[in-house]
């Protein structure tokens, strides 16, 4: 008798289960991340505000400046120039970049929750990390290319639109003469040096302005009794005093070099990469935008300049934990103080960073990667537990 074996029909696997399927995987696909691109670039409204701050904002200032400047050259400086560069760099790009990053971040972290897409999300399976992971790159892939065109024209107006003369001391001066050229410009222009120059020393020549050399002229004509100087004295004092302004002069540029603009534009950079990942994770936490949105707008125009000026007696390092506080300090040297105030950074003046709260570089560094990593850990967290 032939026996039979019972046969039985495999139980089907579950499609996570398959060793193909890689769904539950908490790095995010490529395709998933085209796929959050497209999702924010669908949202117009935002991505025209995104253009008209990143782009928009310095290249209609630039603009009007080379329109003045074509039709009133005695009335309207060049457009461009080291002044220029350094103002627009530190005092708009870096803190509205943050700005709208930041709300692209918080649109990003919340924005399947205000349309009603997470639960549709859930229900395929994918990782919920990987669900979070993948607005990363989505959204700097978008706001790190606005910042670098934005960023890019104004170096470019800033370079090939500069003055010819550096203004030093309220007097045109040129560009990038050496001591001894410096010295040799100062004698074939006494009145100038003699009277507009800062110097401290004796001097043999009376001023118009004095009191440099101690006596001050009137109507162009001396005083009873001062003897006029001499040729001779008239140069030697023209060349001790360029002698003592030339590292100040020296120090001035009528446009950025090239290291400092890449430098520049790493910075800001790094200062919309942190806005957009710390938004992304506190529109996640919180689950709407709106109140996201302000709370990162006090924070980088309320709360990190009053922190980063004034250093508060037994809380100076919860003041060095700011981020912004941090990235101000990685400032490339030759720039103004950023969150605006004046002072500090211009070519010949103090390092911006000597009038922030003190903090050195290695904490910086690290306070930014704790910013970087907390907050991605508190979006994919909350993110991971919500209830779909």
């Amino acid at each position: 008798m032939t026996t039979i074996s019972e046969v039985r029909t495999p139980a089907p696997q579950s499609p996570l289960a398959s060793p193909t399927d890689h769904r539950g995987s908490p790095i995010p696909t490529l395709g998933m991340i085209r796929t959050r691109i497209k999702e924010l670039r669908k949202r117009r409204g935002l991505m025209i505000a995104l253009v008209l701050v990143n782009i928009g904002i310095p290249s209609i200032f630039l603009v009007v400046r080379l329109l003045a400047h074509a039709f009133d050259a005695k009335s309207y400086g060049p457009a461009g120039g080291y002044d220029i560069y350094s103002n627009l760099s530190a005092g708009v790009m870096y803190v509205f970049g943050f700005i709208v990053a930041a709300t692209l971040g918080c649109t990003a972290g919340s924005i399947d929750l205000t349309e009603g897409m997470f639960r549709h999300l859930v229900v395929t399976g994918r990782s919920r990390v990987a669900l979070y992971l993948a607005r990363i790159p989505a959204g700097l892939a978008i706001i790190l290319p606005l910042v670098a065109v934005g960023f890019a024209i104004v170096c470019t107006v800033c370079v090939f639109a500069a003055p010819t003369t550096i203004n030093y001391d309220g007097v045109n001066v040129p560009a990038g003469l050496n001591l001894q050229g410096f010295e040799t410009w100062a004698t074939a222009h006494p009145d100038a040096v003699l009277c507009e120059f800062d110097y401290n020393g004796p001097l043999n020549i009376p001023c118009n302005n004095g009191p440099q050399g101690g006596v001050i002229v009137k109507n162009g004509s001396l005083p009873p009794g001062v003897v006029p100087p001499s040729a001779a004295m008239i140069r030697t004092d023209a060349i001790q005093i360029a002698k003592f302004n030339y590292p100040g002069y020296k120090a001035l540029f009528l446009y950025p070099s090239y290291s400092l603009m890449v430098r520049t534009g790493l910075w800001i950079e790094l200062e919309a990469a942190i806005g957009f990942i710390v938004g992304l994770g506190l529109g996640s936490l919180l689950g709407q935008r709106t109140i996201a949105v302000i709370l990162m707008l006090v924070l980088e125009v309320v709360l990190t300049p009053i922190f980063s000026r004034n250093a508060i007696p037994h809380l100076v390092n919860l003041q060095r934990s700011v981020v912004g506080l941090a990235t101000a300090h990685l400032e490339p040297g030759g720039l103004p103080q950023p969150f605006g105030g004046g002072g500090g950074g211009g070519p010949g003046g103090p390092n911006a960073a000597s009038l922030l709260v003190p903090e050195s570089r290695t904490v910086a560094i690290c306070v930014i990667v704790a910013w970087i990593v907390g907050w991605t850990v508190l979006g994919a967290w909350r993110m991971a537990k919500r209830d779909a």
